[in-house]
């Protein structure tokens, strides 16, 4: 399944994906990592490995899709247990143009589509809890500090 908006193409993730997703992300560390050259969270940036990424591609438990501007990568959304909205994340090229919103729109539609009842939860960075709470998002507690990485943790009730 493929949907384009505004130039972009919408389409689920595949195994070959992982090093492409996995560069994406890496890419935005300085966001996501309380010390900018991404000192003390290394169990984290692991976690974003393309080994780590290809293995949860294989997993039921996570569905990823992608937002593709031509031929290269946008953005990426991931919603685990067909609740927590496991990754969401756009390349600094692409930020404020949309791909977030419709990667959210995209995800959240599946998962209601899978029998999500309207409820979903998130771990914010920081840099994105603006963008959140656009999308509907709010806090369910403080700022939080783990691994390296400075979270909000917040819940979408539809």
């Amino acid at each position: 399944m493929f949907r384009e908006f505004e130039g972009f193409e919408i389409r689920p993730a595949e195994a070959d994906d992982a090093a492409a997703i996995s560069a994406l992300i890496l890419s935005l560390q300085p966001y996501l990592t309380i010390e900018p050259d991404g000192s003390g969270a290394e169990e984290f940036l692991v976690s974003l490995s393309p080994d780590i990424i290809r293995r949860n591609l294989q997993d039921e438990a996570y569905r990823y899709q992608l937002a593709f501007d031509g031929d290269v990568l946008a953005g990426v959304v991931a919603v685990r247990d067909n609740a927590h909205l496991f990754s969401l994340y756009v390349g600094s090229p692409w930020h404020g143009q949309g791909v977030g919103k419709r990667l959210w729109e995209s995800a959240r539609a599946g998962a209601l589509a899978r029998g999500n009842a309207g409820n979903f939860t998130v771990n914010s960075s920081t840099f994105a809890e603006g963008m959140y709470r656009h999308l509907g998002f709010t806090a369910t507690g403080p700022v939080a500090e783990m691994h390296g990485i400075r979270f909000i943790p917040m819940r979408l009730e539809l």
